[in-house]
C-alpha cells in the first residue's frame, strides 16, 4: 500500500485517467467497426473525416501510438477507395 499522501493521490488520478482512456479507446474502436460495415461509398466518405479526426486526437493525447493511428487510417482509406 502507498505510504504517502501524494502516492495515494497519484493512484486516484491514474485510475481516473485509465477509465477515461478506456472510454475513448472503446469509442474509437466502435466508430471504426461501424465505418467498416458501411457499404455505401457516399456514406463512407461522409463518415471518414470524423473517424480520422477521432483517431488523430487519440494519437495526439497518447492513448494510442502514432503508428497504430497511421495503420488504422490507412486501412480505412483503402476500404473507402475500394467501395
Amino acid at each position: 500500500m502507498a505510504n504517502h499522501k501524494s502516492a495515494l493521490k497519484r493512484i486516484r488520478a491514474n485510475n481516473r485517467k485509465r477509465l477515461e482512456n478506456r472510454y475513448y479507446a472503446k469509442t474509437m474502436r466502435n466508430s471504426i467497426r461501424d465505418m467498416r460495415l458501411v457499404s455505401d461509398k457516399a456514406e463512407a466518405q461522409k463518415r471518414l473525416p470524423l473517424v480520422v479526426s477521432l483517431i488523430d486526437k487519440l494519437a495526439k493525447k497518447g492513448i494510442i501510438h502514432k503508428n497504430k493511428a497511421a495503420n488504422l487510417k490507412s486501412g480505412l482509406m483503402k476500404k473507402v477507395n475500394q467501395l
